[in-house]
């Protein structure tokens, strides 16, 4: 039975490719072993030849050129903190904020389909442990943000979490192992991203092994189609969610659920709404908001001129200041419209030259590269901004809501994460009126945790009892 199933399969597979320039995937099928077989027949139905082919045309065998928008001017930003013009309208869109949360109508969608190898740990990067005094992983911190939410609210929200095929089972057995972080196993819903193979430069699909195609993750704008393709879409419908919370598993710092960001997404109508932080400096390696032409939208620090990059306004501040964070909120509708099949609003896709180790198609032999030899493709979902409707952007605080964990050393790393939340947590006891002990150099001379399901901000950290009026010189302090 086996063997016919694999005649069958091999036959379908070889007309499938036929005529689409990728007939060499079963170049070495007689060199495989009935199991590899089997799973050569399942990363070939895994891939959509007929998406692939305008794409290679466009991407892979020509390098696309970027094409600047003719006019580039910076956009029109909420500012974090409100002046007295815009006093009233922040304290309503609180109200209204607060209002959708209650009712269910918001969700977290956390993008966590990447490994934990480049800072050292062996497992999904939502698991690598980062809280100063715990030791409390990406997602542990992540869930008590939502109990938190519920605790201030009266409504857990649903959490949808995007995986990656390599780290989706790993991702389950975390979660499971920890008890789903305090969770119900039903209030979360996971899903795995797609992928896209990736390419030699004369467009033909490249083999990691003779029996398995070189795929790799779609990027972050194919979270939006994953979306789609999981049924979380149909789930959210189902429960009445109608604006979705993104953000990306690298950020213990984000405001998973933040009533004023969804307040000012609802009353001007926008369809996608996105943070921001102050750059760090002129060329810091973070995306731009901008308007381009008119549409509000993200250009790569890549792609902006340097010339603008360094452009001052009169009061000499920076001209082009609003760096993007990846924190997001969407309408479903919205994600509904630009992930239907044959919509005019689809995100374009970027091209990444990049080392793949791989077979060479000639010799059968692996290819260990010195330099890129491949080409893979990726969609940003910054993208979409211009294709909604009344997109906006806020400012935030960097130091309130920004300090990605990155590289194993130096910028965003681990002990730059640790120093910020540590930094964060003595704010806030400052401002509940604690003293907190500080070194020559200004940082707190303690170590400090405060778990998010304690508190969401100095404000809601205000509300609770029993805080300690000083903390001591060289102290652990664990508030949860």
């Amino acid at each position: 039975m086996m063997r016919q199933t694999l005649i069958d399969g091999y036959a379908a597979a070889r007309e499938r490719l036929r005529g689409t320039g990728q007939e060499h995937l079963l170049k070495f099928w007689s060199d495989l072993s009935d199991p590899q077989r089997v799973e050569l027949l399942s990363n070939l139905e895994r891939i959509d030849l007929a998406r692939c082919r305008p794409l290679i045309d466009r991407y892979v065998r020509q390098r696309p050129v970027f094409d600047p928008p003719q006019q580039i001017e910076p956009p029109n930003a909420f500012p974090a903190e409100p002046d007295a013009k815009l006093a009233g309208q922040y304290r309503e869109a609180m109200q209204r904020g607060t209002a959708a949360i209650r009712a269910g109508r918001v969700a977290a969608f956390t993008v966590a389909g990447g490994q934990g190898s480049r800072l050292g740990y062996d497992g999904p990067k939502g698991g690598f442990p980062i809280s100063p005094v715990r030791n409390a992983s990406l997602f542990r911190l992540f869930a008590e943000g939502l109990l938190g939410t519920e605790r201030r609210y009266g409504r857990r929200p649903r959490w949808y979490i995007m995986t990656s095929p390599s780290n989706h089972e790993s991702t389950l057995a975390s979660f499971e192992e920890h008890g789903y972080f305090g969770l119900r196993r039903d209030d979360i819903m996971f899903f795995s991203q797609g992928q896209m193979p990736a390419f030699l430069p004369d467009g033909r699909i490249a083999l990691e092994e003779k029996h398995r195609i070189a795929l790799s993750p779609d990027g972050h704008g194919g979270s939006l189609t994953a979306l789609s393709a999981s049924g979380a879409l149909a789930d959210m419908r189902e429960r009445g969610i109608e604006q979705i919370s993104y953000f990306q598993v690298d950020n213990p710092l984000v405001r998973a659920i933040d009533p004023l960001f969804v307040g000012l997404h609802l009353a001007t109508e926008s369809e996608m709404s996105s943070k921001a932080v102050t750059k760090a400096d002129d060329l810091e390696r973070v995306g731009n908001f901008c308007l381009a032409d008119g549409k509000l939208g993200v250009i790569e620090y890549s792609d902006l001129p340097a010339s603008l990059a360094r452009a001052r306004n009169a009061d000499g501040s920076r001209r082009f200041d609003a760096g993007s964070i990846a924190i997001h909120v969407l309408d479903r509708g919205f994600v509904e419209r630009v992930t239907t099949a044959g919509s005019s609003a689809e995100l374009p896709w970027h091209r990444a030259d990049k080392k793949v180790e791989m077979i060479d198609l000639a010799t059968g032999q692996r290819i260990k590269p010195v330099g890129p030899n491949a080409v893979k493709l990726e969609m940003f979902v910054f993208d979409a901004i211009p294709l909604a409707r009344n997109p906006l952007v806020l400012f935030t605080r960097r130091e309130e809501e920004f300090s990605p964990v990155k590289n194993a050393e130096g910028a965003d790393s681990p002990a730059t994460t640790r120093r910020d939340m540590i930094r964060r947590a003595a704010r806030w006891l400052e401002a509940c009126g604690c003293t907190v002990p500080r070194r020559a150099d200004g940082e707190p001379d303690a170590l400090i945790e405060i778990a998010p399901s304690l508190a969401l901000d100095a404000a809601d950290l205000a509300e609770r009892k029993n805080l300690p009026r000083s903390v001591a010189r060289g102290e652990t302090l664990l508030l949860i």
